[in-house]
């Protein structure tokens, strides 16, 4: 959530900003300026009434003691009359409060001055790529491989549960394992702690780290209870940080977890969603740092480095986007996807997205620190990324690796499987 100080000091800059996600914010931002102005009178009205009340009352007691009780009942009248008005301005200060909120939660993130301009993914800005895209004669895609070999279910996932909830099998199951596990040990060589967080979150969490009220529709929803499942690790590792006040010396707070993932993704249809390319359920592993605002691109550069180190470990062709306006996400400043290249798909695959969310989820969490020199706080930067979600990976893993003889296994994850080749 951007702070009321930035949107008044900035206004203009705040609409010239959103308009590169393709938002305008004109309506919003000034129904805002207009609301605070308007608690603000609110505030001034209600105190002044107060002082008033204060004062009367200073003189009903002056009366009192000197036996004029008739003007002090007068004066007591006027104080109860003042004390009425005080309650009902005050009463539409709280509303206004809560409208001003309502109109603060509207306004996505304002994008970083390097965000290029555009409408959608078509307009994502290539910065680097790496990785042989391997050229293969008459390659199955993943679900004919799966099928092939026996490792994953896509049927018995609809009969126990529904589509998008694939169940995997034998070597299907110990790859997963193999994966979450390696890409853990790389994140704890990398200097992340691991924690292993609830799967469900409160209202208070969602709201936090931006799923709440964006996306509420996009999460399962545990009625009775009010909780609601994680679309990602990040909800509740981030949230971590809620209602804290860190000292400047914590800096780098770096997690990690493993988690299952659930996404009604609502809408989604057509040949981008066959197979493991979308799913309700899925694993990932999630990277999340609280790092000082004036380092916190550096960090962010460490994250896609780590990212990166991952997937050219696991030997696969891989391309970094620079997501345009048009193509992120409510929370972001700055957003890099990773794409790996699916052979038999003939297509690329996001693996993973690694953001920097600057004081914005900040703002919402009340994560802030104290500086060492002074005595204020000022709000942390909060970043993420995956590292990474599996079920692309895997896709590409058994479409790119598909030989006569079976599925080669890359040789890192060989130790984690306990074995080189599914046939």
């Amino acid at each position: 959530m951007l702070t009321l100080k930035y949107i008044q000091e900035n206004r203009d800059e705040v609409i010239q900003r959103l308009k590169i996600k393709r938002f305008d914010a004109t309506a919003i931002v000034d129904a805002i300026v207009r609301l605070d102005e308007q608690r603000k009178s609110l505030q001034v009205m209600a105190d002044a009434k107060l002082a008033e009340a204060n004062a009367i009352s200073k003189q009903v007691g002056a009366l009192m003691q000197s036996g004029r009780k008739d003007e002090a009942e007068s004066m007591k009248q006027q104080t109860a009359a003042l004390k009425d008005a005080i309650k009902e301005l005050q009463a539409a200060q709280n509303q206004t409060e809560v409208e001003l909120q309502q109109q603060l939660v509207l306004l996505p993130n304002t994008p970083h001055v390097s965000v290029p301009e555009g409408n959608g993914a078509d307009d994502n800005e290539v910065v680097s790529e790496g990785g042989l895209i391997p050229q293969l004669q008459d390659a199955l895609p993943h679900w004919d491989l799966a099928k092939k070999y026996d490792i994953i279910d896509f049927e018995l996932g609809v009969k126990l549960t529904g589509a998008g909830f694939p169940v995997y099998k034998g070597k299907g199951a110990r790859l997963q394992r193999a994966l979450i596990s390696f890409f853990l040990d790389e994140a704890f060589k990398a200097g992340y702690l691991e924690v292993q967080p609830p799967l469900m979150v409160n209202e208070d969490s969602g709201f936090g780290t931006g799923q709440l009220p964006d996306k509420e529709g996009q999460m399962y929803h545990a009625t009775l209870d009010n909780l609601y499942l994680i679309p990602t690790a990040e909800v509740p590792v981030t949230n971590i940080y809620r209602d804290v006040i860190l000292k400047e010396s914590d800096f780098p707070i770096k997690n990690c977890a493993y988690s299952a993932c659930f996404r009604r993704e609502a809408g989604s249809y057509g040949k981008d969603v066959r197979g493991l390319n979308r799913l309700h359920q899925f694993d990932k592993v999630e990277i999340v740092q609280i790092a000082h605002p004036d380092s916190s691109y550096q960090v962010l550069d460490g994250m896609v480095a780590h990212v990166q180190g991952l997937v050219e470990k696991l030997e696969l062709p891989w391309r970094i986007l620079r997501l345009c306006g048009g193509d992120m996400s409510f929370s972001s400043a700055l957003t890099f996807d990773f794409e790996v290249y699916s052979a038999a798909q003939g297509r690329w695959l996001e693996v993973s997205s690694v953001s920097n969310f600057e004081t914005f989820q900040a703002n919402r969490l009340k994560c802030r620190f104290k500086e060492t020199e002074g005595k204020g706080t000022r709000l942390a930067h909060t970043l993420n990324g995956s590292a990474l979600a599996l079920p692309r990976i895997v896709a590409a893993l058994l479409e790119n690796n598909q030989t006569p003889q079976g599925i080669r296994i890359p040789a890192v994850l060989v130790p984690y499987c306990g074995f080189d080749l599914i046939n």
